[in-house]
């Protein structure tokens, strides 16, 4: 006779809290939490067919590699506007200016002795000059960067929130262009 597997109650925000409450009652610890922000961009070089984007690859924390969008963290008093115009440079070697913003996405992840509740910042921008390359990567996080162009920057992507601030930038895009 078969019987049947019991499922898991399903994990809500209330739920999760509750668990989180009665841990503290209980004397267990939760890991802390940090709070980080990050800048970039979708940097296109609109007088070449196609938009090409500058986007770079990286190896994750697992080894595999990543695609993905150019960011980083604010410096000093750097607005995220600021932020978003140097880190698309240093990563990609592509000067640019901003167009527009194009929202910002937050995720978690955690580390060995804590949970980080990150939030990327993403602006479009214009490329203005530079060539492309990672030697000025000062953190020397990208492994490799790569045009691509615009209508195909979706599938390349290695993140879902990502893509969705690619296919946000293809709708802007023809507000701040010619």
């Amino acid at each position: 006779m078969a019987h049947p597997v019991p499922s898991a109650p399903k994990r809500t925000p209330l739920t999760a809290s509750m668990a989180h409450a009665q841990a503290q009652q209980q004397g267990q610890h939760t890991l802390p939490t940090v709070e980080e922000v990050s800048s970039g961009g979708v940097v296109v070089d609109v007088t070449q067919p196609g938009l090409p984007v500058a986007i770079i690859a990286r190896y994750n924390r697992g080894g595999r590699l990543e695609w993905c969008l150019p960011k980083g963290h604010p410096e000093g008093t750097e607005s995220n506007r600021e932020a978003a115009v140097r880190e698309v440079e240093e990563e990609t070697g592509i000067a640019g200016e901003v167009l527009a913003p194009l929202g910002s996405i937050d995720y978690w992840f955690t580390v060995s002795t804590y949970r980080v509740h990150k939030t990327v910042h993403h602006f479009l921008l214009r490329a203005t000059g530079g060539r492309l390359t990672i030697e000025n990567d000062p953190d020397h996080e990208a492994v490799d960067v790569a045009w691509v162009p615009l209508k195909d920057l979706g599938r390349r992507l290695s993140f879902p929130n990502e893509r969705r601030i690619a296919e946000l930038a293809r709708e802007v895009l023809p507000q701040h262009v010619d």
